[in-house]
């Protein structure tokens, strides 16, 4: 009996991870600001994780900046900046890894102290960097106030929105004129993809 409860309670979860992917990706093909898109994402992974705070870093040159957050008001978007490879989440970067730490993260020998987040003092950190074709473009982190240890199904999680955000920044850049007017057939065969060899 518990066997199946068990079973029931991770399938629906499993259900509301595909819920989640499709959420994301519908903001994949809207034309939108950009800064909504970011917090509408952020909005949803904090749901959806039960977490108390959700940031995501985009790189500029070749500093990190806070550009949304599900806390932060406008004052520290933008204004938060860390170098890639300084702190956890520019190690995150610099490494191009995922980073799970249950508890103290800011005992963690990486970690740097921002006296403007009241995030820093929050137990649990996971980080997952954001991936565009094959470079990282910026880092998203959840936190919990308290201990808690993640999942491997968390950890995946945060590792698949890491990628479709990546996409989403690369797609952002696109001219919307351009994705109309492009021969996408033509673009697949000439990259020697779509050729058969007889």
């Amino acid at each position: 009996m518990a066997k199946a409860k068990d079973l029931e309670i991770r399938l629906e979860r499993a259900e509301q991870q595909v819920r989640l992917f499709q959420r994301i990706s519908r903001f994949m093909v809207r034309e939108m600001n950009l800064q909504e898109v970011l917090q509408g994402i952020v909005s949803l992974v904090t749901e959806f994780m039960e977490c108390d705070s959700c940031f995501v870093y985009l790189i500029d040159n070749d500093e990190l900046v806070l550009c949304a957050s599900n806390k932060s008001g406008p004052p520290d978007l933008g204004n938060v900046r860390l170098k890639v490879g300084e702190g956890l989440t520019g190690w995150v970067a610099r490494e191009r890894r995922l980073l799970s730490i249950s508890k103290e993260a800011n005992q963690d020998p990486r970690f740097r102290y921002f006296s403007n987040l009241p995030e820093d003092t929050f137990e649990a950190f996971l980080s997952a960097p954001l991936i565009a074709r094959n470079r990282v473009v910026g880092v998203i982190n959840v936190q919990h106030r308290m201990p808690h240890a993640h999942t491997g199904s968390e950890m995946e999680l945060l590792t698949t929105v890491g990628e479709q955000l990546g996409c989403l920044l690369a797609l952002a850049r696109m001219d919307p004129t351009s994705v109309e007017s492009a021969n996408h057939a033509e673009l697949v065969l000439a990259s020697g993809h779509g050729r058969t060899r007889n």
